[in-house]
């Protein structure tokens, strides 16, 4: 069972962003080998069926996904409601700024609400579909943060990221057993 968002402290790099302020930028990144075609992958990762999923089977990690506007594309505003007992986090907005079909990769921006009321200043998530030369397919999940106060670095954590990569996984592939089992 995965954790709820688990806590891990993560090396990061100090940059300066104006004469008075300082800011701690990092980068923390998943990969799960998925056993599956990118292609097939993607039709999860790059529609609005993953918000669909996630509270379906992980609710202990998300209760409720609503686009707030949007198709899925670029520009699309999703409403994250996150369950009870997660201290810091009720909900956050979060804004899709790529949505790349060709090369397989989303990333959303946290906009309102979640990470950025714990004190960060940007909150990125990005999802890489890779395919590989025996047709399966790695998701590559990277965290992008940016804060002010250097403690609250530990609240990032890949551990969320690599529940959800899992659980989608193990879905797409009991839809394809599903589809291939006669009646």
């Amino acid at each position: 069972m995965c954790p709820e968002l688990a806590v891990q402290r993560t090396p990061c790099s100090l940059a300066t962003h104006t004469q008075l302020t300082k800011a701690m930028k990092g980068s923390l990144s998943h990969e799960l080998e998925t056993g599956l075609p990118a292609a097939e992958v993607w039709e999860v990762y790059g529609s609005l069926l993953l918000g669909q999923l996630i509270p379906e089977l992980l609710p202990n990690i998300l209760s409720k996904v609503e686009v707030v506007i949007g198709d899925g594309g670029v520009g699309t505003v999703l409403h994250l409601t996150f369950p009870p007992g997660i201290p810091g986090l009720e909900y956050q907005k979060e804004k899709f700024i790529k949505v790349d079909n060709e090369n397989f990769v989303k990333e959303a921006l946290v906009v309102a609400g979640g990470f950025l009321d714990l004190g960060f200043l940007k909150y990125l998530v990005r999802f890489e579909i890779t395919g590989n030369a025996d047709k399966t397919s790695t998701i590559r999940s990277t965290i992008e943060y940016e804060v002010g106060d250097e403690r609250r670095a530990s609240f990032v954590s890949t551990n969320t990221l690599a529940c959800i990569a899992e659980a989608i996984t193990k879905y797409i592939k009991a839809q394809k057993s599903a589809e291939q089992t006669p009646r």
